[in-house]
């Protein structure tokens, strides 16, 4: 649909412009989108603590940076809460089983045997965790390593970690990389060459067997509309392991691609919203 072909759609888009990320600037990105939006959209922006009381007047909500959700756990649960009652479109939607439901999906796939980093949620589960000197510890509502800390092994099973947190061995991995998908369409894929630079990316030639890897996550996921980051490490034996589904809010590190892949991204963007909204 053009946008000169009906009524223009009226998007209520939450973001957090700012809020400060190491190595990322949140602002810049959402700026860009929401120019470009606008050209198929009515659009309005708030801050996230606005957006249950302002989307009612909307047709849709766009979730895009708004930052960790732990740092308004309680507002992001009413706003989620009222939309499911109230019917209201979210971008992403609200039924995703990854970031946007907390992290217990990672314990979860572990036990299942997909392969995602090996996770459990408790310290007297350790047992079932590849031997390593040093385990992650981190609470399930925790993003960009929020309360994360590194434990020693001798130490993991004297301490009461159980039930908030999850526990994984602490990998040497070789990079990781990051594949960003709307809807269940891959687009494009970044990744950081140096364990020890997260946010120092570079576009990444992704091969049949990554994007099926990634894929699978996706598929899995069962959103029909959104924007989902897989991001994935290169194991030490070469196999990628999946470290989060991020289907709430993840940042899209547009500034780092060319100017016909940014637009492509935004025209399927639009294209996804589009169909979101019966256009």
């Amino acid at each position: 649909m053009s946008p000169s072909a009906g009524p223009r759609a009226r998007i209520l888009y939450v973001t957090d412009l700012a809020y400060e990320a190491r190595g990322r600037r949140y602002c810049d990105e959402d700026i860009h989108l929401t120019s470009r939006l606008r050209e198929d959209f009515d659009l309005a922006l708030c801050h996230p603590l606005d957006a249950a009381a302002l989307m009612g007047g909307f047709d849709a909500v766009v979730v895009r940076n708004s930052g960790p959700v732990l740092h308004y756990q309680s507002a992001y649960d009413a706003f989620r809460a009222r939309a499911l009652k109230d019917g209201v479109r979210v971008y992403t939607q609200l039924t995703g089983k990854g970031d946007a439901a907390g992290k217990q999906y990672l314990v979860d796939l572990s036990a299942a045997g997909y392969p995602v980093i090996p996770t459990v949620d408790d310290a007297r589960d350790a047992d079932r965790l590849p031997e390593s000197p040093e385990y992650v510890v981190k609470p399930k509502l925790g993003a960009d390593s929020i309360g994360l800390e590194f434990v020693p092994a001798a130490e993991l099973r004297t301490r009461a970690f159980a039930g908030s947190v999850l526990i994984q061995p602490r990998i040497d991995f070789r990079y990781e990389v990051s594949f960003y998908f709307v809807d269940h369409t891959f687009q494009y894929a970044l990744y950081a060459p140096d364990p020890a630079a997260r946010w120092r990316l570079e576009r990444y030639e992704a091969t049949p067997e990554d994007l099926a890897f990634a894929q699978r996550f996706v598929d899995w996921n069962a959103i029909d509309h959104g924007i989902q980051r897989v991001d994935a490490c290169r194991a030490p034996s070469g196999e990628l392991l999946l470290v989060e589904l991020e289907d709430l809010n993840p940042y899209l590190s547009l500034d780092l691609l060319d100017a016909d892949a940014r637009d492509a991204f935004v025209a399927n963007l639009k294209a996804s919203l589009h169909g979101f909204l019966g256009q």
